[in-house]
């Protein structure tokens, strides 16, 4: 009788050992394909996502005035055939890009079988703008004097923030969001996810006002 009790303690033992044992493998697994997959991830650096060519016309019109007082009333007479005017073709190139140099286990979030990888924000950054200047028209009536170098300027410089303040409405964050997807589930999938179980989400959803925060401050301005 006891060397039946001994025998089964002895089973025992050796079911929860190694249960144990499997357990602590499978964790050392997990640690290690996680590892592996930041690894992979940093490698991918400044992932540039989406690019956007944008077209804006930037129209500008003035007239001459007229402006004094006669006998304590005050006037202002716009004079006739002196409006001039001008339109600007402008083209600007929009980027975004998210940086995942400091991608860390923060960013993985696990639950069985499924993964969510947390995106780094987005970068945007327009890389390039100019003027289309044999598409430029003027319109300047004989009175007036042409439009200075310096008046162009202050347009170009007007066209440039009427273009960041277009970026909201491109969907750009959502069209990273995709890009990015692209490239990291067949990173992850090589660990044996199956795509369905996977999820490419950001932190938040941006709303307009936190655009300020995303474009890159070397911008054209």
């Amino acid at each position: 009788m006891r060397k039946h009790i001994l025998l089964t303690l002895i089973i025992a033992c050796l079911f929860v050992s190694c249960k144990n044992n499997r357990s602590t493998a499978n964790g050392d697994t997990t640690a290690d394909s996680t590892a592996v997959l930041i690894t992979q991830i940093q490698k991918t650096s400044k992932l540039y996502t989406v690019e956007y060519k944008l077209h804006k016309i930037i129209t500008h019109s003035d007239s001459k005035q007229l402006r004094g007082n006669i006998m304590n009333r005050d006037f202002n007479i716009t004079l006739p055939m002196s409006q001039r005017m001008v339109a600007i073709p402008m083209e600007a190139t929009v980027k975004a890009y998210v940086d995942f140099g400091e991608f860390s286990e923060e960013n993985i979030r696990r639950n069985g079988s499924k993964i969510e990888i947390v995106l780094p924000d987005p970068h945007i950054i327009i890389t390039s703008t100019r003027i289309v200047h044999k598409d430029v028209k003027e319109y300047v009536p004989f009175m007036r004097s042409n439009f200075s170098d310096v008046e162009m300027q202050s347009y170009e410089k007007q066209g440039r923030q009427q273009i960041v303040k277009s970026i909201p409405q491109l969907g750009i964050t959502e069209q990273a969001r995709l890009s990015s997807a692209r490239v990291l589930i067949p990173l992850i999938m090589q660990l044996g996810y199956n795509e369905a179980d996977i999820t490419i989400t950001f932190r938040k959803q941006f709303s307009a006002h936190d655009y300020s925060t995303l474009i890159d401050k070397n911008i054209e301005q």
